[in-house]
């Protein structure tokens, strides 16, 4: 019975390329060497799936580019220990943008609180207004514009009827003062 052997296990570079990566056209998976005019692959931006089925569809005749361990296995994208790193990097990031914050922050608050007067006095609270009996109050509102089309409708009610009254009683007295 035969055993099964991983075929990223077995890989090896038989003639090292000085082509720079970053100069060749292509994405993070492939790209297209113009000094060998061939596709290289890199094993290390595929999942190990990827990675195993480019090798043994390929028959092991293909350019390639990958980074191993020291331990001899090849990193791929989707390793564990190399995820494990960037969530450390990732950790990282974020607990020194935290502390930064919370640096700018206390600072800021600092400075407000020992750059305050002393003279000033800070009250917060409802405000209650007290108001004599005798106490007169004079209250302006400001009038409210009203616009549109006007549209005059005379009406007799007990208001006006009251003045017209009140003028109708005035005038007699008046001419009974000069009558006299």
């Amino acid at each position: 019975m035969t055993q099964f052997t991983n075929p990223l296990n077995n890989i090896k570079v038989a003639s090292p390329c000085s082509a720079d990566w970053d100069a060749m056209i292509g994405n993070n998976r492939q790209r297209y060497c113009g000094d060998c005019k061939l596709n290289v692959y890199n094993l290390s931006g595929m999942s190990r799936a990827e990675a195993e089925n480019l090798i043994v569809s390929s028959e092991g005749r293909v350019c390639v580019r990958y980074f191993r361990r020291n331990d001899g296995t090849v990193i791929t994208n989707d390793c564990p220990v190399g995820m494990q790193a960037v969530k450390m990097r990732m950790s990282r990031f974020w607990t020194a943008t935290v502390s930064l914050m919370f640096a700018v922050f206390g600072s800021i608050g600092l400075t407000t609180y020992f750059t305050q007067s002393d003279n000033e006095e800070g009250l917060m609270g409802t405000m209650a207004v007290s108001i004599s009996e005798n106490a007169t109050i004079d209250i302006q509102e400001e009038p409210t514009p009203l616009m549109g089309a006007m549209v005059y409708e005379p009406r007799e009610n007990e208001y006006t009827a009251g003045k017209i009254a009140n003028i109708d009683e005035v005038k007699r007295k008046i001419i009974a003062q000069h009558g006299q």
